[in-house]
């Protein structure tokens, strides 16, 4: 590895600790390998989702800049054409969405191209969800909203571990995963998403209907898991899981979300399974 790649691996690194609580420390755990591409997806995926979550940036501009990302992930990077996309707004969009091109740079030339590949349809789904104004009317939107923003992270996965050691793994079980995922954080974010004006719940819907779909999938997620036999691999999936499934059980006591103590105590458990 050169000078220049050592850096960028520390930097990409610091990075993925600043931008997730989750993330970083099973992406930590991974082999070399694994970790750059994972860490490298993960960076690529939360450069997008910084600018749909933007507080500032108008509707019909995210929908712009995601549209045109997503074009721009389709063939070659050009790294030029997207500084130029975001020159307007460089100075209020943080430093993991300006810095794409290196997080492609950072994944391994073997399966970068569906790494980009996921991110670009993640960009276009978001795009069509900011125009919707993140409305979630029916479940078959909720199903649509949390397949663009998680459920195709399970899908990227599952390639990366295909990748890597030839580890097999059904695709819809890896969405039910993402879904899961991603149910959690609509139960845990609700009054935030309300004073946003958004809205994850389908009408009708109770916080019942939500913990059930969140079981539901995440019982998705323990059968996915079955398929993988490879311990480096299992580790990391396990910790998201625990933590989703600890989260939920904390919402259903009462509480806002799991205490910084209890996040450790549930990854030791799980490291030290």
């Amino acid at each position: 590895m050169s000078q220049t790649d050592k850096i960028l691996e520390k930097e990409a690194m610091h990075m993925l600790k600043l931008t997730s609580r989750t993330f970083y420390i099973p992406i930590k755990l991974l082999k070399p390998t694994l970790r750059e591409t994972v860490g490298s997806a993960y960076l690529c995926m939360r450069a997008i989702d910084e600018i749909e979550d933007h507080e500032t940036l108008d509707i019909d501009v995210k929908q712009q800049l995601l549209n045109e990302t997503s074009v721009l992930l389709k063939s070659d990077f050009d790294e030029e054409a997207y500084s130029e996309l975001l020159a307007p707004y460089r100075d209020i969009l943080p430093e993991v969405t300006l810095r794409l091109g290196d997080w492609i740079r950072f994944c391994p030339e073997g399966i970068v191209g569906k790494v980009t590949e996921s991110t670009s349809v993640m960009a276009t789904g978001m795009a069509k969800w900011a125009g919707k104004e993140w409305q979630v009317k029916t479940e078959e939107d909720l199903d649509d909203y949390t397949y663009y923003v998680a459920g195709l992270v399970g899908v990227m996965l599952s390639d990366i571990w295909e990748w890597y050691d030839g580890t097999k793994t059904d695709r819809d079980l890896a969405i039910g995963y993402g879904r899961g995922l991603q149910a959690v954080n609509v139960l845990r974010n609700k009054d935030e998403d309300a004073e946003r004006g958004v809205r994850f719940f389908p009408e009708n819907w109770t916080r019942d209907d939500m913990f059930a779909y969140a079981n539901e999938n995440l019982d998705k997620a323990d059968e996915y898991m079955k398929d993988i036999k490879t311990r480096n691999i299992t580790l990391f999936c396990k910790i998201p899981l625990g933590l989703a499934k600890r989260t939920l059980k904390a919402l259903k006591s009462g509480k806002e979300k799991m205490s910084r103590q209890e996040v450790e105590e549930t990854v030791d458990e799980i490291i030290n399974d």
